[in-house]
């Protein structure tokens, strides 16, 4: 084992405990479940990836996302404010959540997030022929 990962090893309960905010109670849940210690152990590669959306189609989007629009979300799905447009459409958001959290399960279980077979989406407006307002793929 390295010293890098020799230091992640003894500092990750600590990390994880004061980020999550957990009491001692709390934390010693969260130690027994095995599948926090694998998740933990990935989490340093993990937070190297970025998720990015790229809007493929957008017609009377009330948000103005254009085609080749990008959402950009860390590793852990968190959305890069800085890096995405000025307003982001809460439906788009609803729309990347499943594919986030697939390409997550992928990468904890050691497969290339790339590879996902079904990766698009849509928001949930149903577009104006059919009563909604507009449609985002």
């Amino acid at each position: 084992m390295s010293i890098k990962n020799k230091m992640w090893d003894l500092t990750k309960w600590k990390i994880m405990k004061s980020h999550l905010g957990y009491s001692d109670e709390e934390m010693k849940i969260f130690k027994e479940r095995p599948q926090n210690e694998d998740i933990l152990s990935k989490a340093p590669s993990l937070m190297k990836k970025t998720i990015v959306f790229e809007v493929k189609e957008s017609h009377g989007c009330n948000s103005q996302h254009k085609v080749g629009d990008k959402l950009y979300f860390d590793g852990a799905g968190n959305l890069l404010t800085k890096q995405c447009p000025e307003k982001v459409c809460v439906y788009a958001m609803h729309a990347a959540t499943p594919l986030i959290y697939a390409a997550n399960e992928l990468f904890y279980a050691g497969a290339d997030p790339n590879e996902m077979r079904f990766k698009r989406s849509a928001c949930i407006d149903v577009g104006v022929k059919c009563g909604g307002w507009g449609e985002l793929l």
